[in-house]
């Protein structure tokens, strides 16, 4: 495995020390911090941190980083580990003992993450934290229940990478839609239909029949399967007759969800090689004008638009609206937060309260906005009231995960706002997918947890993931599915695991 790091002096903190009021977010979130109660920055700050890269690795001394580290007079040794890598890495380090003084986990329900919480590898940062009046931005500057979904093994031990609920949509060409004058679907039978009728016509005009209606990448769609899940129910809580909270990958809607994608297969709307579709092969096959639909991050509409238009200048993207189907609508929230920041036990005392007041001072909205545009005059103008990046913003700032280190502001248009599009885009995007968050659904699982699933789960989920792509593709029947599900859910180790999902389920979220 190739691991790529970059240690270097950085800044964490904001610039934000010379800034006295801090603005809030807004709607749920965030009210203004008062002014005077800002923390001091410690001096000369030093702190290992390991995190997941999702672009280039950052260049600590360019423009973006030295003046975090000269205004900031901190140290940060990160070590950062390409995504796709990410997991196998995290996995090594808490297997080996030898954990970073701050460690980014990205699924707080991983099992190797909750064996070490157990096992007393991190610092539990409730005593800290108390009623947080010495970290108010930390309280008012993410969403409300966000704190309550860190709660583990009766602690809190991991500070929240606060991100926007309003994520992933499935995008649609609009101008394939016009060509053969369909509607913009409002019901997922609506949304097969243009399909059907997209992929049996000749959209690009090349003379073929060879345009894909749905891609995805990885598992199923990877980013798309929540939103087709909520269209049939499968994010809403479901029990069986001993009040047990069935995972939601067994769950009768979740089938449900696989006899849609078998239908699909066999009209040949789904990629044949669907769950073989790696993330770049998926990204140039839309870019490149060869599929009708995928999901993806909002933000991404203006990106992949820009793309289509090299090569089929017609080429419009949408995010379509909110799409009705049997047990629910086609949106999916993504829960508040990407992850969270865990501290090693081994850290002193004392330098777990300069690292939270480091977060502290991090979780506010002039670092969410340094974090997504840089520094004015260098990484971006303003145009018409909107930041508009510079050659060297879309460089240093869009494509170097400058928010991995930073709790920042909760704020519902972060994977919206595209900041290379006009501001006309940019409000017209935001505009269209507003209504997502009234009537889309989290998926609870990415929060609730069962120590009876982390042991047993991993022994059958490669054979499960296996019957799913054989009830789609068609090798074996939906009876056949139905059975080796049942046989699951039936079994005495899912029981148990489901009435501790229950539990938690009441504890973290409520009734």
């Amino acid at each position: 495995m190739k691991v790529l790091s970059c240690k270097a002096v950085s800044s964490s903190l904001l610039m934000a020390l010379s800034l006295g009021v801090i603005a809030g977010c807004g709607g749920d979130n965030p009210q203004p911090q008062a002014a005077g109660s800002e923390p001091k920055a410690p001096t000369d700050l030093k702190v290992q941190f390991m995190v997941p890269s999702y672009a280039d690795v950052p260049n600590m001394n360019d423009e973006y980083w030295s003046k975090f580290q000269k205004e900031s007079k901190s140290q940060l040794e990160v070590e950062w580990i390409p995504s796709g890598d990410y997991d196998t890495k995290f996995d090594l380090v808490l297997a080996s003992g030898n954990i970073p003084e701050v460690l980014v986990a990205g699924n707080i329900t991983r099992p190797t993450l909750q064996n070490a919480v157990k096992q007393g590898a991190f610092w539990d940062l409730a005593p800290f934290l108390g009623d947080f009046s010495k970290y108010p931005n930390l309280k008012n500057n993410s969403y409300k229940e966000v704190w309550n979904y860190m709660k583990s093994e009766g602690g809190i031990y991991g500070v929240p990478r606060n991100r926007p609920q309003i994520d992933i949509s499935l995008k649609m060409r609009k101008d394939w839609l016009d060509k053969f004058k369909l509607p913009v679907p409002t019901t997922l039978d609506e949304y097969t239909a243009a399909l059907k009728t997209i992929v049996n016509g000749d959209p690009d005009g090349n003379g073929k029949k060879d345009t894909i209606g749905l891609i995805g990448q990885g598992f199923l769609l990877a980013d798309g399967d929540g939103s087709f899940l909520s269209a049939f129910g499968g994010l809403d809580p479901v029990y069986d007759k001993e009040g047990g909270l069935i995972n939601k990958n067994l769950t009768a809607n979740y089938t449900d969800m696989i006899t849609y994608f078998r239908q699909l297969y066999t009209d040949g709307i789904l990629a044949k090689d669907f769950s073989a579709i790696k993330q770049t092969q998926a990204e140039e096959m839309y870019t490149t004008g060869r599929a009708a639909s995928y999901a993806r991050n909002v933000w991404r509409d203006f990106t992949f638009e820009q793309g289509i238009k090299k090569v089929q200048p017609e080429g419009e993207i949408i995010s379509l609206p909110p799409m009705k189907g049997p047990g629910g609508v086609s949106v999916q929230l993504s829960v508040p937060f990407s992850g969270a920041f865990y501290i090693s036990k081994k850290v002193p005392e004392e330098k777990v309260k300069q690292i939270l007041d480091f977060f502290e001072r991090t979780t506010t909205m002039e670092q969410t906005d340094y974090n997504y545009y840089g520094i004015e005059g260098v990484h971006y103008t303003m145009v018409e009231g909107q930041q508009q990046l510079t050659d060297l913003g879309k460089k240093q700032v869009t494509a170097n995960g400058t928010g991995a280190i930073f709790p920042l502001a909760y704020n519902n248009k972060m994977k919206v706002i595209n900041p290379a599009a006009p501001k006309v885009y940019n409000d017209a995007k935001a505009a269209s997918v507003e209504s997502y968050s009234k009537v889309g659904k989290i998926d609870f699982f990415s929060i609730i947890n069962s120590n009876t699933w982390i042991s047993i789960w991993p022994k059958y989920n490669s054979e499960w993931q296996s019957m799913v792509v054989k009830a789609i593709v068609g090798q074996i029947s939906m009876d056949e599915y139905k059975a080796y599900v049942d046989k699951l859910n039936n079994s005495a180790e899912f029981k148990k695991a489901y009435q501790e999902f229950a539990k938690e389920y009441k504890e973290k979220i409520g009734s």
